[in-house]
């Protein structure tokens, strides 16, 4: 099964520039192409594509993912540093969840103290509680 770079920018979310811009940086190998020249993706393609998003998505810089295209090529061989490679991006990924996580403790803090006010404020002053409907006087 192949695609067309519209079905592949489309399946993977990355645009057509995107795509051609990775194939310029060498991030992806030049896809084959059909009788009429136009490039044409196979599964596998996709696949690595995947891959790249996922890496990228943890804020892998593309320096380091053009690194680990080019020891990919080199096979078997190269899988030392290439694992080597992501376990230096796993560290940094999971700095960044930590950093993400004391984020998260501000927020929800922050959270509950406002709930906390809200809640002080219609206990102490009930005509202006947001959840209580207003009694009309007959």
């Amino acid at each position: 099964m192949t695609y067309s770079i519209a079905e592949t920018a489309r399946r993977t979310g990355l645009s057509i520039d995107t795509l051609r811009y990775y194939e310029r940086i060498e991030l992806i190998d030049a896809p084959a192409r059909d009788s009429g020249g136009r490039r044409t993706y196979s599964e596998q393609d996709l696949a690595w594509i995947g891959f790249l998003m996922k890496m990228r998505s943890t804020g892998m810089p593309i320096r380091m993912l053009r690194e680990y295209a080019k020891l990919r090529h080199q096979g078997i061989a190269s899988s030392t540093p290439r694992k080597q490679l992501l376990i230096e991006h796993r560290k940094a990924v999971v700095e960044q969840i930590a950093e993400l996580n004391a984020c998260l403790e501000i927020l929800d803090y922050k959270i509950a103290n406002y709930a906390d006010c809200e809640r002080r404020m219609a206990e102490q002053l009930p005509e202006f509680a947001l959840d209580v409907p207003q009694e009309v006087s007959a």
